[in-house]
């Protein structure tokens, strides 16, 4: 879920399938509007999935309309199942790592993949889509997000730097607004 950046239902609605495993690895999911994406699988995660797909014999011709991800029915997962699991591991993780959040959800591991993305220099359209946006705004807000995430970090480090109630009045100094102008 977090490698692709899917929607918790276009993870419930994986066929084996939308999985392709050899050069170049790459999942095709499908999101809003029935439209379907292409999103690039990592190393580490195609190491995963065939683990798993040889595991479940989801190799086996006969298959390849199975559901990706199953439960004990061997019936699809659903949002629930898949947010069950998630918070079943997010709490032995938490007792590990303190900067887990305590509510792990579908969304906050698509929230964390775009944010990554972002910050590792990943341009906005490819974010988008990757995440399946249709327009860039949407895309837009984890930028916004990580200025502000910045701002406040800065702010923690060095809170009386610039204290509120000292801020000078830069807009009554003439001669910066004209030097500022001339620029």
């Amino acid at each position: 879920m977090y490698d692709t950046g899917a929607r918790v239902q276009e993870l419930c609605d994986l066929r084996v399938r939308d999985v392709r495993l050899d050069h170049p690895p790459l999942i095709e999911l499908t999101g809003k509007g029935c439209k379907t994406r292409h999103v690039p699988l990592v190393a580490n995660t195609v190491k995963l999935l065939r683990a798993y797909m040889e595991e479940n014999a989801l190799f086996k011709n006969g298959n390849q309309d199975a559901p990706l991800f199953f439960n004990q029915r061997r019936s699809k997962l659903t949002r629930g199942g898949i947010s069950h699991i998630l918070n079943k591991y997010s709490d032995v993780l938490l007792e590990k790592y303190r900067d887990v959040p305590s509510k792990l959800t579908p969304h906050v591991l698509r929230h964390s993949k775009s944010m990554h993305m972002y910050q590792s220099g990943v341009s906005l359209v490819y974010i988008r889509d990757i995440l399946g946006h249709v327009d860039i705004a949407t895309t837009d807000t984890y930028a916004r997000a990580d200025i502000e995430m910045k701002r406040k970090a800065l702010e923690n480090v060095c809170p009386d730097l610039t204290p509120n109630d000292t801020l000078p009045e830069w807009s009554h100094d003439q001669g910066l607004i004209d030097y500022l102008n001339s620029l």
